[in-house]
């Protein structure tokens, strides 16, 4: 089998080859290569950068108006596409096919709210703000923004960013993953196709010399970020330090606080879903069950049985509910994950590990892992483990599952299952969690509103997409006018103030 090469696209045009690294790009369920990607020098980026520069005069100064329209066209593509993009996500990520075409649909919900850039453009006016002087504020781009993507969502996070960027007229680089590099470059093609000039979105692929270039770059004004929190952390320092907006979320470990009355049946479904869809390589999976009172009782044996027919099949497969692991090395960290939740003393109720699926035996294979009697002091409840593994803890009371989830490092998302208005909203008040579910496993808010967490799962300001992300990527103008015929004569030394 031959194996094709995976470059970038700067100023329209596929680039390969120019640095001499490569990076093996893996179809995890078949354990095989099936391709290559470049890796980007500084040169690459510095390319990428500047052909982004070039296009931003003039798309800059297009009319919001014209810019959303070639947005509606890429809209339409997308959604012709979608099934090809979703396709491309399973080969190279792993995930079922129905969960990668959700994944795309959820992007395309991006691209539909940058499409109404016009309205989400309007600044504020005030006339006669003082006598004689009229005061507005506009929005204007930034320049050259840039878009740090990870490998488990390789379309909708991107989504998250250059539609927006772009629609308010930035230029946009993108450096996805080198683990799943082919969406990125289908989303190029499709960006031509809609008519957007050459240079307005450009990709390079790459490891941390094309970050660090892009950290690095004084014509790039603002980076975003999805990643680790390790990672996150250390693009917002970098960054800032070089004077860029920085928008970096981290990692993740969500909990859903199970009550005494929620309707358990609900819930183990739920659980079954936010635990193991997408082997867990999500950063609002839940990956903690907190259990109240009985609860664990209950429905740990629930959890187990579902388990037991729970369908893990190479993603292609139309009915398969879990997808190999992405790489060889994060099933053999996953399972070191499960090893050393054994050793401290966790119960281990199913074992995901050893399994084989037939016709595909050098897959990344394994099953769901489910741990009971976790404590706050082990290794697998402290750290994100981005694999399928459900840890089981149980609590005396909602006060002391609550303050659990509190103390946490992490802050992304959380869930409460409950049939009671009064503890959902106590809970849904008192959270230190930036996305909240009540009844919901997975609160991914849609995207008008906005994505991020707290603590240690967000470093910056702003949350992705949403009126946030139009915030992130421009910068506000505030002008105030006053003309000759009003103006009286004889400098002023004190402050100006409202008369």
């Amino acid at each position: 089998m031959s194996i094709t090469n995976i470059g970038h696209y700067i100023h329209g045009n596929i680039v390969t080859g120019q640095s001499g690294r490569t990076q093996d790009v893996f179809n995890p369920a078949q354990g095989s290569v099936s391709s290559q990607v470049d890796l980007a020098s500084a040169a690459e980026v510095a390319q990428a950068v500047a052909a982004a520069q070039a296009a931003f005069p003039a798309w800059s100064a297009m009319p919001p108006i014209r810019r959303a329209r070639h947005m509606f066209r890429f809209l339409a593509l997308l959604n012709e596409h979608k099934d090809a993009l979703a396709r491309a996500i399973t080969l190279e990520h792993g995930k079922v096919f129905t969960d990668a075409r959700g994944e795309v649909e959820r992007g395309i919900d991006i691209v539909e709210f940058a499409c109404g850039i016009p309205q989400l453009l309007k600044g504020d006016y005030t006339e006669q703000v003082s006598t004689d002087i009229d005061n507005w504020t506009m929005r204007q781009p930034l320049g050259v923004v840039a878009g740090v993507t990870p490998f488990n969502f390789p379309v909708m996070v991107p989504m998250w960013m250059f539609p927006v960027a772009i629609a308010a007229g930035n230029t946009f680089v993108l450096k996805p993953s080198p683990t799943d590099p082919t969406p990125s470059l289908m989303m190029a093609d499709l960006m031509k196709q809609a008519g957007f000039p050459d240079g307005v979105f450009n990709v390079v692929q790459g490891d941390k010399v094309a970050v660090d270039a892009l950290l690095e770059h004084p014509d790039v004004k603002a980076i975003s970020f999805v990643g680790s929190t390790p990672i996150a952390n250390y693009i917002y320092e970098v960054g800032a330090r070089h004077g860029k907006r920085v928008q970096a979320l981290g990692g993740a470990k969500n909990h859903m606080l199970v009550m005494p009355d929620a309707d358990l049946d609900k819930a183990a479904d739920a659980l079954m879903g936010a635990a193991f869809g997408s082997a867990g390589e999500r950063c609002m999976a839940i990956s903690v069950a907190t259990l109240v009172g009985d609860v664990g009782e209950r429905l740990v044996p629930m959890l187990t049985k579902r388990l037991e027919t729970l369908k893990v099949k190479n993603g292609l497969e139309l009915d398969a509910e879990m997808g190999p692991i992405v790489t060889a090395a994060a099933h053999q960290r996953i399972e070191g994950y499960i090893a050393s939740g054994v050793a401290e003393g966790a119960q281990l109720l199913v074992d995901g590990r050893g399994l084989k699926v037939e016709g595909h035996e050098q897959g990344f294979f394994m099953g769901g892992s489910l741990f009971d009697h976790v404590t706050a002091e082990m290794k697998i409840y402290k750290e994100e483990i981005f694999g399928p593994v459900l840890s089981c803890m149980r609590v005396k009371d909602f006060a002391e599952g609550l303050n659990l989830i509190n103390a946490h490092e992490f802050g992304n998302g959380v869930s409460i299952f409950t049939q009671d208005g009064h503890t959902a909203r106590e809970f849904s008040r008192h959270v230190q969690v930036g996305m909240v579910g009540v009844n919901v496993p997975i609160p991914v808010p849609m995207a008008w509103h906005g994505f991020g967490g707290w603590k240690k799962s967000l470093f910056g300001d702003m949350h992705a997409y949403g009126e946030e992300g139009v915030r992130f990527y421009t910068k506000q103008k505030s002008v105030m006018q006053r003309w000759p015929e009003s103006i009286a004569k004889g400098a002023e030394f004190t402050m100006p103030v409202a008369k």
